[in-house]
């Protein structure tokens, strides 16, 4: 799949184009990605980068960073993307010019992209005006409920189950991989612990059930209140590993919350709910 950051960077092609954000790549998103790809010419993404909502002043905690959103969109068949910086420049150009400079540009004859979709300065254009300006528009009726709205909010109340039937796949935390306190070696089970990512989403916190590198993992997401911690970590203790991992990226899968974090009155009783959170691990069934 090529990335391309500019129209120009794209060679001349008749094209199927999908637009808009598509956080998390969930089944509503590929609803329209598939559209895109039925019209039988080269398939491209349109997308933008940072979220515009981010750059609109308007918080946004994103389902995926943009390079998980680009393996996302070529997991889905997509044959090109142009990633548009989103900025005040953008953000002030007319619709008009958009679709001339940015689609025609680029040899976009298909366009697919959700019912009520709006582009351009002040968010004058929409489908309808694609359409008169000669564009074979595909309008994807939206689902209810699927969204990226939706599954933040089912994230933050961790039920990483609901959120996967809408992804279409587990839920996932990511990041690389840093040096933390080590405790976890010194209980008898390291961990990898995740550099937090600005603006990207935590989920609830507790303990799950996942994978990381197809290693089944129990995760925490948490504070380590049991020694009094304040900052909020991923980690994973991988099932059946043994390997350095520092400063390798890691998508980490969540597939089930197990419980609550809680604080423990020793480190006996911490080990303990780890090995019942690690016997829960070698049970859990993947959703999705």
């Amino acid at each position: 799949m090529t990335v391309a950051r500019t129209p120009e960077e794209l060679e001349p092609a008749r094209r199927a184009v999908a637009i808009g954000t598509f956080d998390g790549v969930h089944l509503g998103h590929r609803r329209v990605l598939d559209a895109a790809r039925a019209a039988g010419l080269r398939s491209t993404v349109v997308t933008f980068d940072p979220h515009p909502r981010i750059v609109l002043g308007q918080p946004v905690e994103l389902l995926a960073t943009l390079e998980r959103r680009l393996e996302l969109l070529e997991a889905a068949g997509i044959d090109d993307v142009l990633v548009l910086r989103f900025d005040d420049e953008l953000r002030a150009m007319p619709a008009e010019t958009f679709a001339e400079d940015v689609l025609r540009a680029i040899g976009a004859e298909v366009v697919a992209a959700g019912q009520g979709f709006r582009f351009g300065n002040r968010r004058a254009g929409d489908l309808d005006l694609l359409a008169r300006l000669g564009f074979d528009v595909r309008a994807v009726p939206v689902v209810e409920g699927y969204s990226s709205s939706t599954v933040r909010a089912l994230l933050h109340a961790g039920e990483v189950e609901r959120a996967a039937a809408i992804l279409g796949r587990p839920p996932e935390a990511d990041g690389i991989v840093v040096h933390g306190e080590g405790r976890g070696r010194l209980l008898g089970f390291p961990t990898a612990n995740l550099e937090s990512i600005p603006n990207l989403l935590v989920p609830a916190l507790g303990i799950y059930a996942g994978a990381v590198l197809g290693h089944r993992s129990a995760i925490s997401v948490g504070t380590n209140p049991t020694y009094g911690g304040t900052e909020r970590h991923v980690e994973a203790h991988l099932l059946d590993f043994d390997g350095d991992l520092y400063g390798q990226r890691l998508v980490v899968e969540l597939w089930q919350r197990l419980r609550d974090e809680a604080a423990f009155a020793s480190e006996g009783e911490l080990i303990a709910a780890i090995e019942r959170d690690v016997g829960a691990t070698r049970l859990a069934v993947r959703p999705a």
